[in-house]
């Protein structure tokens, strides 16, 4: 399991990392096309575009290393093991509503079959994507995380670990 972990986490921060490359150059091609001419029209479908990805892609790692809205001050102010238990309790939640999701998300997808972006016509099920690969990578770091709790006595809190790295 730490070695699938372990690829994820890789595979994500290269994904988080593509894509923000994607969209550095496609901003700077867009500022220099209205400094020097008129930028093109591309520009801003693939702005936009290249957020979703790095959204999809950074959703699980941010849940990983505790930058998405946590409520510590509540959680870590309890008495005992109240504190472990809310966060496995949000956890498996989130995972469970991530799991929901999943299908209607795969709908989703498969109805951009079907549609056409206005200016680089690309087929929209590779945008729609995000929403589903969001959710995916949601669901593992939740899992992720549950099975350390569980299985590894491990506290739940944020992974640390990336920041030394």
């Amino acid at each position: 399991m730490s070695r699938f972990e372990d690829l994820t986490y890789r595979f994500c921060r290269i994904g988080v990392g593509i894509s923000f490359l994607v969209l550095i150059l496609t901003v700077l091609t867009q500022v220099l096309g209205r400094t020097f001419s008129s930028s093109p029209v591309w520009t801003e479908e693939l702005t936009r575009f290249a957020l979703l990805y790095m959204v999809a892609f950074g959703a699980g790692l941010s849940l990983r290393s505790g930058d998405l809205v946590n409520v510590d001050v509540v959680c870590d102010s309890l008495p005992g093991r109240w504190p472990w238990r809310l966060r496995l309790v949000s956890t498996v939640m989130t995972a469970v509503l991530c799991g929901l999701l999943i299908l209607p998300a795969w709908k989703y997808v498969s109805i951009g079959v079907m549609q056409t972006s206005p200016a680089m016509l690309l087929r929209m099920d590779f945008i729609h994507f995000t929403v589903f690969g969001l959710l995916v990578t949601l669901l593992l770091f939740a899992t992720f995380r549950i099975y350390r709790m569980v299985f590894a006595g491990e506290d739940g809190k944020a992974d640390i670990r990336e920041e030394l790295e």
